[in-house]
């Protein structure tokens, strides 16, 4: 528990908050060495946390599993290792360079198919809510709706209420 706690905070200040604040300046300063640098690591860094959701689920009870994630997130971010830019440029670059057209063509494919859902969703909650509101429109001018409580009273008894079941101008309050 302690080891997953210090990992984490590892992670957040090593692996986020820093880079957060060194892409920031590199952006800033228009220095474009250092810009490379920490999109090659914003991208190595990605495909780490992608990873490490599952495992997170399936090995984290591997002995000292947080312990080499911290050592990997600080190897990362290194500039002495330089380990985000040599998993980059080993591995990430060539890979994503073969299969570029067909990552490109899923992701096309896949805002399409977002878009048709979106607006089919759409039309559904739309159908949803205007056979809602018809069935609210027509219970409400039929006999459910249009009751009003009307006086009965009985020679020498107190007065007792009952509900009318007339709609319309014709009912009556007493």
């Amino acid at each position: 528990m302690v080891s997953w706690m210090i990992c984490r905070l590892v992670v957040l200040v090593f692996g986020m908050l820093y880079p957060t604040y060194a892409s920031y300046k590199a952006v800033k300063t228009k220095n474009i060495r250092e810009y490379v640098r920490w999109m090659m690591y914003w991208i190595v860094f990605a495909l780490f946390m992608a990873v490490e959701t599952f495992t997170d689920i399936f090995i984290s009870w591997f002995p000292f599993y947080y312990e080499i994630k911290m050592a990997f997130v600080l190897w990362l971010l290194s500039p002495y290792t330089k380990g985000a830019s040599l998993l980059y440029r080993k591995f990430v670059h060539p890979s994503l360079s073969r299969h570029e057209k067909e990552i490109d063509t899923y992701i096309v494919q896949a805002k399409e198919r977002s878009y048709e859902t979106v607006l089919s969703f759409g039309k559904r909650g739309l159908n949803i809510a205007a056979s809602a509101a018809v069935q609210a429109a027509t219970k409400g001018t039929g006999q459910g709706a249009c009751r009003t409580v009307t006086p009965r009273m009985s020679v020498g008894q107190t007065q007792k209420w009952s509900p009318s079941h007339q709609c319309g101008p014709e009912r009556s309050l007493w």
